[in-house]
């Protein structure tokens, strides 16, 4: 049986389309780029609208959670009726976003701001990772790690352009990066342009849609992968909406320099990204999950209780070790339920947004209560859940 599950593996590797890969890989950098600058100019921002951490946690949860409710929605539509020219118009509504965020007048007007940088993310990723999955060729690991490191490269690559460009110009300096959306709706046009022809076999075709397991297990697997996602993607969330703060107020480094050493997590964090798919493709995810939750655990322990350069050691491990199950986790969910791509990847992308927004928000209140150190050690426990992962059934068996 082995033999003869391997051979259309081999044959189906073969066809990978990695130019697609590469640009719907680089469209992702683009994307996240512009939404890891909001993140990184909170200190910007707090000085110059004079917020709170409740509202700085308002600003996230306003941009991830109308991401997480709109993502399951375009996906489960985009099953039946795939649309691939909403690539770049998620690009579009991005910009706007930008635009807004670079002349807000008042708090509200970050909010809405927020909101429209998430509804870029709600269009662009369900049909983004349905194109990847499409273009892999068979391997699905490897597509989805391609994929999913133009994203992370992204959000790492954010914190330096805010380092060197908007802190030394200004808010408005956002507006400059309208020249990114644009390249990317050039692309992602090229993208739908390949994509377009190939959707009409997938309408017609009887594809697997039926469930690899029954009913009430599939139920309860999905759980404790919302589970692990809700430990992964709450504890990233703290870092990379409080660390710059963290590092400021507990070792006095500059802003710059903050921004430089949340680019080291965020680096790491998409360097793991690349290794985990098709490690996962290779030994199998449920180990991958597993070692890459758990495994993390006694490093996010001993992060509250180190110095300035243990902090920056532990944080490029962290977000490598944790980084690693992102692809896994997916492709493990879409091998679960066999032709709803676009609903998983919603479900996914959006729970994502949505558990890092509401950690945030709720986060951002327990540090006005109490103090960004106490939060640090309360987060780093979160990994425990990770344990979680040995009640996953093994799917290729």
């Amino acid at each position: 049986m082995a033999t003869t599950l391997s051979a259309p593996g081999r044959t189906a590797a073969t066809a990978a389309a990695f130019p697609i890969l590469f640009a719907i890989s680089f469209s992702h950098l683009l994307n996240d780029v512009m939404q890891s600058l909001l993140p990184a100019i909170y200190p910007i921002l707090k000085t110059n609208y004079a917020l709170d951490f409740g509202q700085i946690g308002l600003i996230t949860l306003a941009f991830q959670l109308t991401a997480s409710m709109l993502q399951p929605l375009v996906g489960l539509y985009t099953d039946r009726r795939p649309l691939p020219y909403s690539l770049p118009f998620g690009m579009l509504a991005t910009l706007a976003g930008l635009i807004t965020l670079a002349y807000a007048a008042h708090f509200w007007s970050l909010i809405v701001a927020a909101s429209m940088v998430g509804l870029g993310s709600s269009v662009f990723h369900p049909e983004a990772s349905r194109v990847s999955r499409h273009a892999s060729g068979g391997r699905f690991g490897l597509a989805q790690s391609i994929f999913q490191v133009g994203g992370n490269a992204g959000q790492a690559i954010g914190p330096l352009l805010a380092a060197f460009i908007i802190i030394p110009h200004g808010q408005s300096s956002l507006a400059w990066f309208s020249l990114a959306a644009l390249i990317g709706m050039v692309v992602l046009a090229f993208v739908s342009r390949w994509y377009a022809p190939r959707i009409a076999p997938r309408r017609t075709a009887s594809a697997d849609t039926a469930m690899l397991l029954p009913r009430g297990r599939t139920i309860w697997v999905l759980t404790i992968l919302i589970v692990l996602l809700f430990s992964k993607f709450v504890y990233v969330s703290s870092l990379s909406t409080f660390y710059t703060f963290y590092t400021i107020q507990t070792f006095g480094v500059s802003v710059q320099t903050s921004q430089i050493l949340l680019f080291l997590f965020l680096g790491a964090f998409a360097a793991g990204v690349m290794v985990g798919g098709p490690i996962g493709d290779r030994i199998g995810r449920k180990r991958v999950i597993w070692f890459s939750i758990l495994g993390v655990l006694p490093f996010t322990l001993a992060l509250p209780y180190v110095n300035l350069w243990g902090t920056a050691a532990l944080t490029v491990v962290i977000g490598f070790v944790l980084a690693s199950a992102s692809s896994a986790i997916l492709v493990y969910a879409q091998e679960l339920l066999p032709g709803r791509v676009g609903l998983i990847a919603g479900i996914f992308f959006g729970l994502a947004f949505g558990l890092g927004g509401l950690g945030a928000a709720l986060l951002g209140q327990l540090v006005d209560a109490t103090s960004l150190t106490f939060v640090f050690r309360l987060c780093s426990v979160l990994p425990i859940l990770g344990i979680c992962a040995a009640f996953l059934p093994d799917l290729k068996r």
